[in-house]
Parts: structure tokens; sequence; C-alpha cells
């Protein structure tokens, strides 16, 4: 009787662990809604980007429409300006208050998950965050070994932009990009300055522009830096590197000195390219239809000098979102990433202010309704996917701080104030101080 006892209570006590068990995993909800539980759970989001005005206002009409649909669901929207946004994240992240989720661009995704700050988003990909119909040129960029910390929201490519109306007017013929080399840019740019009025030049400085060196670094058959994030460049390339600018300052293929420093801090809409005074200037994709406007006349886009020989041209996502590693509600935060990539609504809001839609079905679907210019650039993408170069490793922590330094390099060169040499051996060193190694 005793043991006929004791067994009916073992039996009533795991019934009622399994019932315990039961109502835990119905409270944790399991996520595969994406709102962080059951329709009924109110959950709290932080969305954080940077941008224009433009960016910050159909932004918030994505939110208001997503918390439409999703009534159980709060977004707190926190935007500001590219520079403002980095120090505004850093000081959230040491705090442990990072956004749910984030824009994050190619600078920093590496420095920012090595930090334990982004969360590894590959669990979520083809449930909550579909991904089938991702564009692969640039679907993988935002892994690190074999985790996924930033999914693209669109794809760029770095181009020459040429303005028809400075050559016409200095009766120089366009280059043909399919076969240009860096000789002939430099040929035809000081050609431009010599035939049109004076203040107009055939070409826009490109040595404070990193992806320019980078681009020629992979033309010579090496990286800027291996994936480990440790310089890869040698001291002969960089060499060649600083000697070419100093030789599009000593023709006249570009401004001088002085000049080409002012326009440079003038950003966008002072460039030569934007105010017409320039034949060439070196711009990403996404950037032709703001110069398209400021120009007041067509602009074209040319592959890069070079790549018909050894391609050093890669796609770039124009930006990626990611999620905190320290987000309380990462289901419902992975629900609004995919809302944000697949939902055609947000493709049309968006349209290539983001880049062209990483989603290549969302991509088509917006075409017509594209501006002349970002037609311009869907196409060249489409024109040089066929000979385009491998992606380049995640920049490494410490890349912004190298691009500044690069920046005050390249002006010692245009001022004669350092050789070639001298500037190859001040990147090296320089570099690795930014990058700690």
């Amino acid at each position: 009787m005793a043991r006929f006892t004791r067994t009916r209570s073992s039996l009533a006590l795991r019934a009622v662990v399994l019932l315990l068990l039961g109502s835990l995993a119905a409270a944790c909800g399991g996520g595969s809604s994406g709102s962080g539980g059951s329709s009924s759970d109110k959950v709290t989001l932080r969305v954080a980007w940077w941008g224009s005005d433009s960016r910050h206002t159909y932004t918030k009409k994505i939110i208001e429409l997503y918390q439409q649909e999703h009534p159980n669901v709060t977004i707190q929207p926190d935007y500001t300006s590219f520079d403002n946004y980095w120090n505004k994240l850093a000081t959230a992240v040491a705090a442990g208050k990072g956004p749910d989720v984030m824009q994050q661009d190619v600078r920093y995704v590496r420095e920012y998950a090595n930090r334990g700050a982004l969360a590894d988003l590959t669990p979520f990909l083809g449930k909550q965050i579909r991904n089938a119909d991702f564009d692969p040129a640039v679907n993988a960029t935002g892994t690190i070994d074999g985790k996924n910390y930033a999914i693209p929201t669109g794809i760029n490519a770095f181009a020459i932009v040429a303005n028809p109306a400075v050559f016409a007017k200095a009766g120089v013929p366009l280059p043909d990009d399919t076969t240009w080399t860096w000789d002939d840019l430099a040929k035809v740019a000081a050609q431009v300055t010599a035939k049109s009025p004076k203040g107009t030049y055939g070409l826009q400085d490109l040595g404070y522009v990193d992806v320019t060196l980078d681009i020629w670094t992979r033309q010579h058959g090496e990286t800027l830096f291996d994936d480990k994030g440790k310089i890869a460049v040698t001291k002969p390339t960089l060499t060649a590197w600083y000697a070419y600018v100093q030789q599009l300052r000593a023709t006249a293929a570009e401004p001088p000195a002085s000049l080409s420093v002012e326009v440079q801090h003038g950003g966008v809409d002072q460039s030569l390219t934007a105010t017409g005074k320039g034949g060439l200037g070196g711009w990403w994709t996404n950037q032709l239809p703001a110069l398209t406007k400021a120009a007041g006349t067509p602009l074209k886009l040319l592959r890069m000098p070079g790549d018909s020989t050894r391609p050093g041209t890669y796609f770039k996502p124009a930006m990626f979102w990611s999620m905190s590693a320290n987000s309380s509600h990462r289901d419902a935060a992975a629900a609004f990433i995919d809302f944000l990539m697949n939902d055609p609504r947000v493709a049309t809001m968006t349209l290539s202010d983001r880049g062209l839609p990483t989603n290549l079905k969302l991509r088509a679907a917006i075409t017509p309704q594209l501006k002349e210019a970002d037609k311009l650039g869907l196409a060249f993408i489409d024109r040089i996917k066929p000979t385009i170069g491998t992606q380049p490793p995640l920049q490494p922590k410490g890349m912004g701080k190298v691009v500044t330094d690069m920046a005050k390099i390249n002006e010692q060169v245009l001022f004669g104030k350092q050789t070639p040499e001298q500037a190859a051996d001040a990147f090296l060193q320089q570099a690795r101080t930014d990058l700690g190694a």
C-alpha cells in the first residue's frame, strides 16, 4: 500500500512539473510571430539611424505604419546626423543601452561586433527575417567568423562620375571606361583643365577617398587590411599611389592644393561635380541623384580606371541594419528588421536612399518609380556585375581614425611637404597606431 502511495505521489509530482514547464513555454512565446510574444504583449523598441531630413521624415512614416499594424509595439525613433550618430551610439553602448535596432556602417560593424554590442542575427535568418530574395552580392557582407551581425540595406558601387557638358565645352571626348587606365585618367583630366575656362578642372582630388586607395591596392594584387584587421598593403604600392596623387597635382589634372582642401571640406554640395566645375570625380552610385540635381545637367557613371585588367571595384552595402546584443525584445526587433527589408511599402518610401534595395524583387518593383539618375545607378551596377571584384573583409576597428589621418597625409603630399615614400611610411605607421596593431 505504501509503495502504491509513493508511486501515485511521484506521478502527481511529474504532472505538476510538466504543467509548470508548459506554462513557462507559453509565457516565453517562442517568438515565431516576431512580436516579442503574443499579440497582447506590450513591446517598446528603440530604433536609431543617421541621415538627412528627408530620411528622417520617411523613416518616421515607416515606423507609424508598422505601429498601426502592430498595436502592441511602440517604437521610439532616435535619429541624428552621421557624425553625431557615432558619438551618441558609443555612449549608449558603453552604458549597456544600445538601441534595439540600429543603422550600422561598414566602417564600424566589426568594431561593435567585437565589443559584444551586436546580436548574432544568424538564428533569425530565413525565419523572422526572410532573406531568400536578398542579393547574394552583398548578402553576407555583415558576417564575421560565421556569425551575421548586420544586414545590408542596399547596394552601392564606387565610380568615376563624368560631366559630359564640361567635356563638350572643353572639346575633349569622354574616355572609354571599358579600357582606360590610371594614366588615361590623368591625361584626359589634364586636357580638360587646359581647355576649360579658368576655375574648371578635369578632376576632383581622389587622394582623400579611402575607397580609391582600396581599389588601387586591390588592382595591385593586395588589400588594405586582412581579415584579422591587420595592415596588408605594402610600401611600394602605397608609394606608387602617392606618386600618382602627386602627378595629378603637378600636371594640373586637378586644382591647386589649397582649392582641393577647400572643396573637400565643403562637402558634397561644394564639390566640383555638384558645382559644374569638374569634369570627373569619384563618387558612390547612390550619390548620383543629389549630384545631378545640384549640377543641373545629366551626369554619367564610368568604371574605375584599371578595372579592365584586374578588377578592384566591389559592391558595397550602402549601410546595414543591426540588432543590439542587449535588446530585451529580440524577436520583435527581428520582425521590424524583416519589415524594413521586405515590405513593398517600405521600399516605395525608401527607394534608393539607403542604396538600391538588397531584396532583388523589391529592387525590380521600385525601378519604374526611380528618378533617372537612380536608374542610371541601377544600370551601372548591372553593367559592371560580370567583372566585379570579390568583397573585401569588413573594415577593422579604428578605420574611422585611419581615414582621418589618411586625409592629413594626402594634404602633405598635395602641398609638397612629403614625398610619396615619406607619405607611404607615414600611412603605415599611423594606420598601425590607429588600429592598435
